[in-house]
């Protein structure tokens, strides 16, 4: 891990994330990208380098132009901060919509992890945010660490690893080996048992062993938890165990199949006070 992406709206859960980010890039020895995205009605973004050949009236450009000043004052600000003493850091702005900007960078600097608040200020940025948190959830092509509230610690001493056992899981094992080994962590395997999807649990703890050796996961625990459904199932067991970080891969169902089956990554991630590090193993349609 040696990118690190920080999307920011100056926000204090944009701050939040940043001290989680800034933790991590020091463990891991990784660089920080901050990344602002000034917002227009398009569905792309281009470089601040591109404001010569925005579009629009002159007024507009005015608009614009003061709206980039005003933003690279607070990026300056914010990247000067004590937080980020010691690291470097890089500052990127951008022209768009907030879920392409960070697409974009995602894929231009190869990113190896976005760290990224999920609330805002008001009911509107809630909106506008947790939406745009969503679709990274469900596209990015690097694992999301997203942070709602201020860590109780940023340790991440134990990690819930929310898991359906499938063989597409292999690159995130990895992933959550490698949080592991940064946090000295114990990984805690849970599988949640639903009405509608319920299996023994003898059953369900003998293939669970049989996963996490082909894993290779190391310092764990094996965990059956009822719950009426997954999402709920998962928060209440983090919850009861304390856990720092919950981990778990998703799908990134898209279209049609999105709307039937939807995204328990997602809603963990949108209701979860504790941070959830995500990661998209099979895209299908």
């Amino acid at each position: 891990m040696k990118k690190i992406l920080v999307p920011t709206d100056f926000s204090k859960p944009a701050a939040i994330a940043a001290d989680v980010a800034a933790d991590i890039a020091r463990r891991s020895g990784s660089e920080i990208t901050l990344l602002h995205v000034i917002e227009e009605a398009t569905e792309g973004s281009i470089n601040i380098e591109g404001e010569a050949t925005y579009g629009g009236n002159w007024e507009e450009k005015l608009f614009t132009a003061k709206l980039i000043e005003k933003a690279q004052k607070q990026m300056e600000k914010f990247a000067s901060e004590s937080r980020f003493e010691g690291l470097k850091v890089r500052q990127k702005l951008r022209i768009g919509t907030p879920f392409h900007g960070m697409n974009a960078i995602i894929t231009e600097n190869k990113v190896d992890l976005v760290v990224m608040g999920t609330s805002g200020r008001s009911a509107l940025e809630q909106m506008i945010i947790g939406s745009n948190t969503e679709k990274v959830v469900r596209h990015s092509h690097c694992p999301v660490l997203t942070v709602q509230n201020k860590p109780a610690t940023k340790e991440f001493k134990n990690i819930v690893y929310a898991t359906s056992m499938d063989k597409d899981e292999e690159v995130f094992s990895k992933i959550v080996r490698r949080t592991q080994q940064v946090y000295d962590s114990t990984i805690h395997l849970v599988r949640i048992n639903t009405p509608s999807n319920f299996q023994r649990d003898a059953v369900v703890k003998k293939y669970m062993e049989s996963f996490a050796k082909k894993l290779q996961l190391k310092n764990y625990t094996i965990n059956v938890f009822n719950d009426i459904s997954e999402e709920e199932g998962i928060i209440y067991f983090a919850d009861s165990i304390n856990a720092d970080m919950i981990a778990m891969a998703t799908h990134g169902r898209t279209g049609f199949a999105h709307v039937l089956a939807g995204s328990i990554a997602e809603d963990v991630v949108s209701h979860s006070k504790r941070p959830v590090l995500t990661f998209v193993t099979k895209a299908r349609k």
